[in-house]
Protein backbone atom coordinates (compact mmCIF):
# COMPACT_ATOMS: atom_id res chain seq x y z
CA UNK A 1 0.00 0.00 0.00
CA UNK A 2 1.30 3.25 -0.93
CA UNK A 3 0.12 6.23 0.89
CA UNK A 4 0.60 9.88 -0.41
CA UNK A 5 -0.27 13.42 1.41
CA UNK A 6 -0.46 16.63 -0.68
CA UNK A 7 1.08 20.14 0.82
CA UNK A 8 -1.21 22.39 0.01
CA UNK A 9 0.58 25.39 1.71
CA UNK A 10 4.74 24.48 -0.05
CA UNK A 11 5.23 27.42 -2.54
CA UNK A 12 5.15 26.34 -6.10
CA UNK A 13 9.55 26.17 -7.25
CA UNK A 14 10.17 28.82 -9.14
CA UNK A 15 11.07 28.12 -12.97
CA UNK A 16 14.84 28.42 -14.03
CA UNK A 17 15.23 31.52 -16.26
CA UNK A 18 17.19 30.65 -19.40
CA UNK A 19 20.21 32.75 -18.10
CA UNK A 20 20.19 30.61 -14.94
CA UNK A 21 20.07 27.41 -17.13
CA UNK A 22 22.74 28.39 -19.32
CA UNK A 23 24.51 28.98 -16.18
CA UNK A 24 23.88 25.99 -14.55
CA UNK A 25 25.01 24.25 -17.68
CA UNK A 26 28.32 25.76 -18.19
CA UNK A 27 29.07 24.93 -14.35
CA UNK A 28 28.30 21.07 -14.83
CA UNK A 29 30.15 20.97 -18.14
CA UNK A 30 33.28 22.67 -16.75
CA UNK A 31 33.61 20.54 -13.50
CA UNK A 32 32.35 17.41 -16.08
CA UNK A 33 36.00 18.52 -18.43
CA UNK A 34 37.82 18.85 -15.09
CA UNK A 35 37.17 15.75 -14.34
CA UNK A 36 37.93 14.21 -17.12
CA UNK A 37 41.28 16.33 -17.73
CA UNK A 38 42.10 13.95 -14.32
CA UNK A 39 40.94 10.92 -15.85
CA UNK A 40 42.61 11.72 -18.99
CA UNK A 41 45.68 12.23 -16.85
CA UNK A 42 44.88 8.59 -14.71
CA UNK A 43 44.80 6.73 -18.28
CA UNK A 44 48.12 8.07 -19.10
CA UNK A 45 49.91 6.25 -16.29
CA UNK A 46 47.19 2.81 -16.58
CA UNK A 47 47.88 2.05 -19.93
CA UNK A 48 51.42 3.05 -20.20
CA UNK A 49 54.29 0.36 -19.12
CA UNK A 50 56.33 2.29 -16.97
CA UNK A 51 55.17 4.19 -14.31
CA UNK A 52 54.36 8.19 -13.94
CA UNK A 53 56.10 10.45 -11.82
CA UNK A 54 54.50 12.80 -10.83
CA UNK A 55 56.13 16.72 -9.94
CA UNK A 56 54.36 19.90 -7.92
CA UNK A 57 55.29 23.12 -8.32
CA UNK A 58 54.69 26.51 -6.42
CA UNK A 59 53.78 29.27 -8.94
CA UNK A 60 55.04 32.52 -9.42
CA UNK A 61 52.48 35.21 -7.79
CA UNK A 62 49.33 35.22 -5.78
CA UNK A 63 46.72 32.88 -5.54
CA UNK A 64 43.70 31.22 -3.76
CA UNK A 65 43.83 27.52 -2.53
CA UNK A 66 45.50 24.84 -5.16
CA UNK A 67 45.11 27.28 -7.94
CA UNK A 68 48.98 28.30 -6.79
CA UNK A 69 50.07 24.90 -7.54
CA UNK A 70 51.97 23.57 -10.81
CA UNK A 71 51.31 19.97 -10.79
CA UNK A 72 52.90 17.91 -13.83
CA UNK A 73 53.17 14.45 -15.22
CA UNK A 74 55.76 13.16 -16.96
CA UNK A 75 56.11 9.51 -18.05
CA UNK A 76 58.74 7.38 -20.19
CA UNK A 77 59.23 3.46 -21.63
CA UNK A 78 62.01 1.90 -23.70
CA UNK A 79 61.90 -0.93 -26.43
CA UNK A 80 64.18 -2.86 -28.12
CA UNK A 81 64.20 -3.15 -32.25
CA UNK A 82 67.56 -5.08 -33.80
CA UNK A 83 70.70 -3.00 -33.12
CA UNK A 84 68.90 0.10 -32.23
CA UNK A 85 67.39 1.13 -28.21
CA UNK A 86 64.51 2.95 -27.69
CA UNK A 87 63.29 5.47 -25.35
CA UNK A 88 60.50 7.93 -25.59
CA UNK A 89 58.57 10.05 -22.93
CA UNK A 90 55.84 12.84 -22.86
CA UNK A 91 55.37 15.34 -19.95
CA UNK A 92 52.24 16.97 -19.32
CA UNK A 93 50.56 19.44 -16.81
CA UNK A 94 47.78 18.06 -14.53
CA UNK A 95 46.30 21.07 -13.70
CA UNK A 96 41.87 20.86 -13.93
CA UNK A 97 41.28 22.41 -17.16
CA UNK A 98 38.63 22.28 -19.83
CA UNK A 99 41.09 22.36 -22.27
CA UNK A 100 42.39 19.01 -22.78
CA UNK A 101 44.16 20.01 -25.77
CA UNK A 102 46.72 22.05 -23.62
CA UNK A 103 47.52 19.28 -20.86
CA UNK A 104 50.43 18.15 -23.25
CA UNK A 105 54.04 19.96 -22.58
CA UNK A 106 56.26 18.18 -24.86
CA UNK A 107 56.87 14.72 -26.29
CA UNK A 108 60.09 13.22 -27.08
CA UNK A 109 62.21 10.86 -28.23
CA UNK A 110 65.46 8.96 -28.19
CA UNK A 111 67.59 6.04 -30.77
CA UNK A 112 70.77 5.16 -29.31
CA UNK A 113 72.80 2.26 -31.39
CA UNK A 114 76.87 1.29 -31.85
CA UNK A 115 78.44 2.57 -35.51
CA UNK A 116 82.43 1.29 -36.00
CA UNK A 117 83.16 1.44 -32.27
CA UNK A 118 81.06 4.85 -32.00
CA UNK A 119 77.79 4.78 -29.14
CA UNK A 120 75.52 7.43 -31.43
CA UNK A 121 72.73 8.36 -30.05
CA UNK A 122 69.97 11.40 -31.38
CA UNK A 123 67.01 12.60 -29.18
CA UNK A 124 63.95 14.57 -30.49
CA UNK A 125 61.81 16.69 -28.24
CA UNK A 126 58.30 18.65 -29.97
CA UNK A 127 56.82 21.55 -28.56
CA UNK A 128 53.63 19.60 -27.82
CA UNK A 129 51.46 23.52 -28.29
CA UNK A 130 53.95 24.57 -30.66
CA UNK A 131 54.76 21.48 -33.01
CA UNK A 132 56.06 22.58 -36.37
CA UNK A 133 59.67 22.52 -35.21
CA UNK A 134 61.66 19.93 -32.98
CA UNK A 135 64.74 20.09 -30.65
CA UNK A 136 67.41 17.83 -31.98
CA UNK A 137 70.03 16.57 -29.91
CA UNK A 138 72.98 14.16 -31.66
CA UNK A 139 75.83 12.75 -29.44
CA UNK A 140 79.11 10.47 -30.52
CA UNK A 141 80.89 8.69 -27.71
CA UNK A 142 83.92 6.96 -28.64
CA UNK A 143 85.30 5.47 -25.35
CA UNK A 144 88.15 3.65 -26.48
CA UNK A 145 89.64 7.17 -27.64
CA UNK A 146 88.20 8.76 -24.77
CA UNK A 147 86.22 11.19 -27.24
CA UNK A 148 83.22 12.60 -27.93
CA UNK A 149 81.09 14.48 -29.77
CA UNK A 150 77.49 16.50 -29.82
CA UNK A 151 75.20 18.80 -31.94
CA UNK A 152 72.20 20.70 -31.19
CA UNK A 153 69.98 21.33 -34.18
CA UNK A 154 66.50 22.39 -34.56
CA UNK A 155 63.97 20.87 -37.43
CA UNK A 156 60.89 22.37 -39.25
CA UNK A 157 60.54 24.21 -42.46
CA UNK A 158 64.21 24.48 -42.32
CA UNK A 159 66.86 22.62 -40.74
CA UNK A 160 69.54 24.56 -38.67
CA UNK A 161 72.66 23.34 -36.37
CA UNK A 162 72.54 25.45 -33.44
CA UNK A 163 75.83 24.87 -31.53
CA UNK A 164 78.63 21.86 -31.55
CA UNK A 165 80.80 20.69 -29.15
CA UNK A 166 83.29 17.97 -28.80
CA UNK A 167 85.31 16.78 -25.72
CA UNK A 168 88.60 15.09 -25.30
CA UNK A 169 89.72 13.12 -22.14
CA UNK A 170 93.18 11.99 -20.67
CA UNK A 171 95.40 11.43 -18.03
CA UNK A 172 98.12 13.62 -16.85
CA UNK A 173 99.71 14.28 -13.61
CA UNK A 174 98.21 11.64 -11.36
CA UNK A 175 94.70 13.43 -12.59
CA UNK A 176 92.28 13.35 -15.53
CA UNK A 177 92.05 16.53 -17.64
CA UNK A 178 89.19 17.23 -19.81
CA UNK A 179 89.43 19.73 -22.87
CA UNK A 180 86.14 21.04 -24.24
CA UNK A 181 85.81 22.99 -27.61
CA UNK A 182 82.40 24.43 -28.23
CA UNK A 183 80.97 26.54 -31.03
CA UNK A 184 77.62 28.48 -31.23
CA UNK A 185 76.46 28.43 -34.52
CA UNK A 186 74.13 31.14 -33.85
CA UNK A 187 76.13 33.61 -32.34
CA UNK A 188 79.51 32.63 -34.32
CA UNK A 189 80.98 32.56 -30.38
CA UNK A 190 83.25 29.93 -29.27
CA UNK A 191 84.92 28.99 -26.27
CA UNK A 192 87.19 25.80 -24.66
CA UNK A 193 86.66 24.48 -21.43
CA UNK A 194 89.77 23.15 -19.54
CA UNK A 195 88.69 20.70 -16.38
CA UNK A 196 91.62 19.37 -14.57
CA UNK A 197 90.32 16.75 -11.56
CA UNK A 198 92.36 15.42 -8.87
CA UNK A 199 91.74 14.11 -5.29
CA UNK A 200 89.15 16.29 -3.98
CA UNK A 201 90.54 19.71 -6.30
CA UNK A 202 88.85 20.47 -9.48
CA UNK A 203 90.12 22.93 -11.53
CA UNK A 204 87.90 24.62 -14.71
CA UNK A 205 88.77 26.90 -17.00
CA UNK A 206 86.33 28.58 -19.39
CA UNK A 207 88.34 31.28 -22.26
CA UNK A 208 87.51 33.07 -25.66
CA UNK A 209 88.51 36.17 -27.03
CA UNK A 210 86.74 38.13 -25.03
CA UNK A 211 86.82 36.57 -21.47
CA UNK A 212 88.31 34.20 -19.25
CA UNK A 213 86.42 32.54 -16.06
CA UNK A 214 88.08 30.29 -13.38
CA UNK A 215 86.54 28.36 -10.92
CA UNK A 216 88.85 26.32 -8.31
CA UNK A 217 86.59 23.47 -6.48
CA UNK A 218 87.71 22.08 -3.22
CA UNK A 219 85.91 18.83 -1.45
CA UNK A 220 86.83 21.05 2.56
CA UNK A 221 85.61 17.30 3.84
CA UNK A 222 82.80 14.64 3.38
CA UNK A 223 80.12 17.23 4.08
CA UNK A 224 81.65 20.17 2.98
CA UNK A 225 82.73 22.10 -0.93
CA UNK A 226 83.45 25.51 -1.54
CA UNK A 227 84.15 26.82 -4.67
CA UNK A 228 85.29 30.21 -5.30
CA UNK A 229 84.51 31.63 -9.16
CA UNK A 230 86.89 34.52 -10.58
CA UNK A 231 86.18 36.24 -14.03
CA UNK A 232 88.48 38.49 -16.15
CA UNK A 233 85.49 41.17 -16.22
CA UNK A 234 86.11 41.70 -12.43
CA UNK A 235 83.17 39.57 -11.09
CA UNK A 236 83.73 37.00 -8.72
CA UNK A 237 81.45 34.05 -7.06
CA UNK A 238 81.51 31.92 -4.03
CA UNK A 239 79.59 28.65 -4.14
CA UNK A 240 79.41 26.78 -0.48
CA UNK A 241 77.95 23.40 -0.35
CA UNK A 242 76.67 21.57 2.58
CA UNK A 243 75.76 17.75 2.12
CA UNK A 244 73.15 17.07 4.76
CA UNK A 245 73.36 13.52 4.78
CA UNK A 246 70.60 10.44 2.48
CA UNK A 247 71.40 12.64 -0.97
CA UNK A 248 70.00 15.65 0.92
CA UNK A 249 72.34 19.33 0.09
CA UNK A 250 72.11 22.85 0.88
CA UNK A 251 73.97 24.57 -1.72
CA UNK A 252 74.23 28.69 -1.31
CA UNK A 253 75.61 30.98 -4.34
CA UNK A 254 76.92 34.47 -3.73
CA UNK A 255 77.60 36.75 -6.22
CA UNK A 256 78.52 40.24 -4.31
CA UNK A 257 76.25 43.33 -5.04
CA UNK A 258 74.15 41.17 -7.04
CA UNK A 259 72.40 38.03 -6.02
CA UNK A 260 72.55 35.24 -3.19
CA UNK A 261 71.29 32.13 -4.27
CA UNK A 262 69.84 29.27 -2.06
CA UNK A 263 69.23 25.75 -3.32
CA UNK A 264 67.78 23.46 -0.58
CA UNK A 265 67.20 19.54 -1.81
CA UNK A 266 65.07 17.49 0.96
CA UNK A 267 64.59 14.08 -0.04
CA UNK A 268 61.52 14.68 -3.12
CA UNK A 269 61.76 18.58 -2.16
CA UNK A 270 63.46 21.07 -4.01
CA UNK A 271 63.25 24.77 -2.90
CA UNK A 272 65.18 27.40 -4.74
CA UNK A 273 65.66 30.84 -3.27
CA UNK A 274 67.11 33.95 -5.16
CA UNK A 275 67.88 37.22 -3.15
CA UNK A 276 68.98 39.89 -5.56
CA UNK A 277 71.57 42.19 -3.62
CA UNK A 278 71.98 45.82 -4.18
CA UNK A 279 75.11 47.15 -1.65
CA UNK A 280 74.18 45.69 1.95
CA UNK A 281 70.54 45.20 1.51
CA UNK A 282 68.44 42.36 -0.16
CA UNK A 283 65.95 43.53 -2.52
CA UNK A 284 63.51 41.35 -1.54
CA UNK A 285 63.16 36.98 -2.75
CA UNK A 286 61.95 34.94 -5.64
CA UNK A 287 60.91 30.91 -3.66
CA UNK A 288 60.22 28.25 -6.23
CA UNK A 289 59.30 24.87 -4.45
CA UNK A 290 58.76 21.64 -6.35
CA UNK A 291 57.95 18.22 -4.97
CA UNK A 292 58.33 14.96 -7.16
CA UNK A 293 56.34 11.77 -6.36
CA UNK A 294 57.04 8.74 -7.87
CA UNK A 295 54.33 5.96 -8.59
Amino acid sequence: LTFSHKNNNRKPKPKQTNQQSLLSFQVKYQSIMKFSAVAFLAVIGCVAAGKPQLSVQVRDGKYDGLEGLDPAVSWSNSAKTGDVDLEYGIEASARPTTDLASLPKSVWGKASTDVSGWGVSARAEVDAQARENADLEVNAVNEANDVSVKMVASAGRDFNVQSVEAVKGFNSGGGRVTVNPRYNMESEEADVVVQYNKDKTNVKLTASTDSQEVTISQQINDDNRVAPTLASNGDMSVEWERKLGDDNSLTATLKPNDSLDLKWKDEAWTANINMPIDGASIEGANVSIKREIKF
